[in-house]
């Protein structure tokens, strides 16, 4: 029912879905019933994490080879010097003053290495351009070191660059499509030095919430504990939940977060509204109600408008004709609309009175900013 008022709403509108009328989504939990809870079940694994096992994040500077003249140019002078100190650790001594070339760039690599990772596993990479090349398309990037946060090398990058645009053209008739000057190599880095986390010392096993929530950590509390049938578990605040590994009899730690990750909790989807004032998208999640309230909605356009008149002189005269610009001024006001919600209103309910009005996207984002400041909305409101 939802999309079918958006889709009559922006039909109806016409020329004002410019303003991004269409642009507004709303993502429902589609309650059952009115004032019924939204619930799910959902696997721990789904919505936790364990602490101390995470990925950790990379980065390396380097050169990119083989472009069709489309790299850094002359101005952009690391990247000239880089390639000189590339060929004199080859045995090719040169000044950077005299190299001029155009199928090279300087480029920033990144990657994500996994927990666990072990020397010799492959993780990809992303190849970003940093001088003022053109694309990096067919380019390959040569060895790249791969740092961590402490400064040490976990891993080497290098190989042929995947891109998902291109840029094509010369002169004022140029099409790009996607970023040319980004790209991906799939398993790109070989890791060099381990990363791994000793599971067999841990003595405290600590889940994390992706969304912290005070119920949710005492749920899942309580399944690990009805699970072992003994209290092993205990919610500490609303994130961490710490779970007693010796006392819960599991053989390995391993064995033991696999039985916790596959354990199921009913999940609360939270009452909130996220707004997007730069798009006019405006996403409802769980199930959002409304205390009574009412909604005046006027519209004032004033159009100002210059217009060039030309000036004749009397006739027998010596004037010469002018060009006068006279301002012409407009005020439409619109009449005021108004809505009515009763105790409990729903999303549907909403959407059907501001169809009514007339109202475009900035119009219900305002609005909702109203409601809530009035605290007619039961739900999070966030502006981003």
């Amino acid at each position: 029912m939802v999309i079918e008022f958006l889709a009559a709403l922006c039909r109806s509108r016409g020329r004002a879905t410019r303003f991004g009328l269409c642009a507004l989504i709303w993502t429902l939990a589609a309650p059952a019933s009115v004032g019924s809870e939204v619930m799910h079940k959902v696997l721990l694994r789904d919505i936790t994490q364990i602490a101390g096992v995470r990925e950790n994040q990379l980065v390396g500077y380097g050169l990119v080879i083989g472009l069709a003249r489309t790299g850094d140019t002359q101005q952009t002078f690391f990247t000239v010097q880089t390639l000189a100190n590339s060929l004199i650790r080859m045995g090719v001594q040169i000044a950077p003053s005299i190299v001029v070339v155009k199928n090279v760039a300087a480029v920033f690599v990144t990657a994500n290495l996994p927990a666990f990772s072990r020397p010799g596993m492959k993780v990809d990479v992303t190849v970003s351009s940093v001088g003022d090349a053109k694309s990096i398309v067919g380019g390959v990037l040569l060895l790249t070191a791969l740092r961590a946060a402490n400064g040490q090398i976990y891993a080497e990058a290098q190989g042929p660059i995947v891109i998902g645009g291109y840029s094509e053209g010369a002169g004022g008739n140029l099409r790009a499509v996607n970023h040319p000057t980004v790209g991906r190599i799939a398993d790109g880095a070989i890791v060099e030095r381990e990363v791994s986390v000793d599971l067999s010392r841990f003595r405290t096993l600590s889940l994390l919430l992706l969304n912290p929530d005070f119920t949710a950590a005492r749920d899942i509390a309580d399944v690990i504990n009805q699970e072992f049938g003994k209290p092993i578990a205990a919610a500490i605040d609303s994130e961490r939940i710490d779970v007693d590994v010796p006392a819960s009899g599991a053989p390995s730690v391993p064995i033991l977060i696999s039985r916790v990750q596959n354990l199921s909790i009913n999940a609360r989807s939270p009452a909130k509204v996220v707004v997007n004032e730069r798009t006019g998208t405006i996403v409802m999640g769980g199930d959002v109600r409304l205390s009574p309230v009412s909604v005046i909605h006027g519209s004032l356009t004033i159009d100002v408008q210059s217009v060039n008149l030309v000036s004749q002189p009397p006739p027998f005269s010596n004037g010469q004709t002018k060009t006068v610009t006279e301002t012409q001024l407009s005020v439409n006001e619109a009449p005021a609309q108004s809505i009515e919600l009763q105790e409990g209103a729903n999303v549907e309910e909403l959407i059907k009175g501001l169809h009514a009005i007339g109202a475009t996207a900035h119009d219900i984002i305002a609005i909702l900013q109203a409601i809530k400041a009035a605290g007619g909305l039961q739900a999070d409101l966030e502006v981003i």
